[in-house]
């Protein structure tokens, strides 16, 4: 395709967006508007003017984005021109910066970057060094902290003696030393050395004399910085995103890099993109109602060429288990009667926790699905953990098991300890267990050892004699080990962000509720819980990965669309999360309900439940407060009762009999 013809199929706005290429540019693409199609319609247009391809940079936050967009241009302009064009991610650019300037930043000109597994390796020999071998800082927790410290420029912590404090200080100076550089140096010292170095800077503003920026709405003010210093007197630079869409201010995101556009490049021509090619109207127009709540923001109105469409259904379930059987029998009638692939729907929710529930009833009725942006349910960290617990009370020679329970949290048995025994249980051929029972190897051991051991034992004991009793209420006994082994003040000391407590905390909930809802289905008694997750996690491996529903977060669905979408649990503190009101960021959460609303082509449910299980107790629940910002044109409030309860339609059965009849025959 040539460029030429790019441009034929472009509607007005995105045309002017494409073509206007001196001075400070906003485009504002609305979610489905086509922006990646603009975007390299317009690179193709610069080269396609006589503009050198290697005055031109595209920047973006991933690879796989740069790929993509080289691609795309490739498509519409000679490969050798595009070659030249530099497009690259805000690190790879920040790294052609640094071979040009950091010498003069006190590093020699070969630094090393570092991963994020040389991070934590250095991390862990400094907080053993530092802190001693019990001190249980957790270096990926202590290298989140040191990362979200750069980005945003605060102090790692309140207190500036505290040990992380330390920690810090120490891993900067080594790795200055080691003369390496993390990613996010990399962010920092590009933007110290153009600062710094005018002469370097004028260099690379000639070298660049045209930039764009990609998903501007999720840069943060470090970004900002740098494309300031690299926009040069001509302010050719453009920018293209959607403040609507932007949902990581949590993760360092700064929505008033767009809002605010015009106070870092004055005058910048601004291209609203409007016409969505992905959603029906109905849609779109409940998009709208919500998202015109948010009062700092660009006022802009998606609207499609595809027709009206049906309204949105908005259900209200009695929990959250009725919600999941409806919605799988639902993804099942659209598949079987409509001849749907399971590919064209998906099931979007606020927190993790809700996959779940979501998860074991498409597997009870063999639906292929895939987690987009999420690990499956039992392969969660927190839930692995006191699955392990579990394990080992019915199985005492689960070395793997009791392995990860020493651990957490730290009992008093020391690596070294853990080392010994698990080398004498080798030789000797025996479990681990038993080496901690085995007077000869207690023998070998100090006294302290031996104490930590004692207690360990026979807290593990303890619990199995509760285990194996099949009368036992093992989601009962559960909730007091998490209580007893104050695991879950264990998880919050390992988290990165308020946000990932909120999640590990709901997990955990989660798994109890599915165990006291087994403890009322199953009378298979622990093992019987145990070996229908093992069954679970089996039927992951088959799983190919690749075809079926899809299970997603809102956040990981920024970006994707799908024909038939299922938006479940929309309740009071879970969306918006009952932690935004507090920090101030509903507007974010408001933003999230549009991404969510805005996946959808053609078919949207939106459900809540009126009361879920909260350790085997019903909790009530109230409907989320945004739904009295929804249009009530587009949507049909009805509760389950009313569709349960609604005549079977005619066509439906004739539908469904001719089709029995088809399968039958052939």
């Amino acid at each position: 395709m040539s460029h030429k013809k790019g441009l034929l199929g472009l509607n007005e706005p995105q045309r002017a967006a494409a073509e206007h290429i001196y001075g400070p540019v906003l485009i504002l693409a609305g979610a489905g508007t086509g922006k990646t199609r603009v975007v390299t319609t317009r690179i193709a247009g610069m080269i396609y003017n006589d503009i050198p391809p290697q005055q031109i940079l595209a920047v973006t936050f991933t690879n796989k984005a740069a790929n993509e967009m080289r691609e795309r241009v490739g498509t519409m302009i000679p490969p050798e021109k595009v070659e030249q064009v530099t497009i690259a991610t805000f690190h790879s650019l920040c790294v052609r910066i640094l071979r040009t300037c950091i010498e003069r930043l006190g590093y020699k000109k070969n630094f090393s970057i570092y991963t994020q597994s040389d991070q934590l390796g250095l991390l862990r020999r400094i907080i053993v060094r530092k802190l001693g071998k019990d001190e249980n800082l957790d270096p990926k927790l202590a290298n989140m902290m040191i990362s979200t410290a750069k980005n945003t420029g605060t102090p790692v912590s309140d207190n500036e003696d505290s040990a992380i404090s330390e920690v810090y200080r120490t891993y900067q100076k080594e790795l200055k030393q080691l003369n390496a550089v993390d990613f996010d140096d990399l962010m920092i010292l590009a933007v110290q050395g153009l600062a710094e170095n005018p002469d370097i800077k004028k260099e690379w503003q000639r070298r660049f004399r045209f930039i764009m920026v990609d998903e501007f709405q999720d840069t943060n003010h470090l970004q900002m910085s740098l494309l300031r210093h690299l926009v040069g007197q001509e302010s050719n630079v453009c920018v293209v995103g959607d403040d609507d869409q932007s949902i990581y201010g949590w993760r360092g995101a700064d929505i008033t890099n767009i809002l605010e556009f015009e106070r870092f490049f004055p005058n910048p021509k601004v291209i609203k993109l409007e016409e969505n090619y992905r959603s029906t109207n109905t849609i779109l127009r409940l998009a709208n109602s919500v998202i015109r709540h948010n009062i700092d923001r660009r006022e802009k109105t998606l609207w499609s060429s595809r027709g009206e469409g049906e309204k949105v259904r908005v259900i209200s379930m009695p929990d959250a288990e009725t919600e999941a059987e409806f919605v799988i029998s639902e993804i099942l009638e659209r598949h079987r009667i409509d001849r749907r692939p399971y590919d064209d729907m998906a099931i979007l929710f606020r927190m993790n926790a809700q996959s779940r529930i979501m998860e074991e009833h498409l597997r009870e009725n063999e639906i292929p699905y895939k987690l987009i942006g999420g690990q499956s349910f039992y392969e969660r960290r927190e839930i692995k953990d006191i699955l392990a617990y579990l394990s080992l009370f019915t199985n005492h020679d689960d070395d793997v098991s009791l392995l990860r329970v020493i651990a957490t949290p730290p009992r008093g048995i020391g690596a070294g300890t853990i080392a010994l025994a698990t080398e004498f249980s080798i030789e000797h051929q025996m479990s681990i267990w038993d080496t901690l029972n085995d007077f000869e190897f207690l023998g070998r051991l100090t006294t302290r050892a031996n104490r930590a051991i004692d207690a360990f034992t026979e807290f593990v004991v303890r619990y199995s004699d509760t285990a194996h009793t099949k009368s036992a209420n093992y989601a009962k006994m559960t909730e007091g080990l998490i209580s007893e082994i104050g695991f879950v003040e264990f998880v919050k000391k390992n988290c990165k962000t308020p946000e990932e407590v909120d999640n590990r905390r709901k997990n955990i909930g989660e798994l109890l509720e599915g165990m006291h809802s087994h403890v009322e289905k199953s009378k298979r008694g622990l093992k019987g819980f145990l070996d229908s997750v093992a069954l679970m996690q089996d039927k992951e491996k088959e799983d190919d990965g690749g075809q079926g529903v899809s299970l997603i977060t809102m956040h990981a669905a920024k970006g994707l669309e799908f024909p038939v979408c299922f938006v479940v649990g929309v309740e009071e503190g879970v969306l918006p999360h009952s932690r935004s009101i507090e920090e101030g960021s509903r507007d974010e959460e408001r933003r999230l309900l549009y991404v969510a609303i805005t996946r959808a082509m053609e078919d949207l449910t939106i459900s809540w439940c009126q009361s879920r299980k909260r350790y085997g107790d019903k909790m009530p629940c109230q409907p989320s407060s945004f739904f009295k910002e929804m249009s009530e044109e587009e949507i049909i409030r009805t509760d389950h009762e009313t569709i349960e309860a609604a005549p079977v339609d005619e066509d439906f059965v004739a539908d469904y009999l001719q089709q029995m009849k088809d399968m039958l025959s052939s």
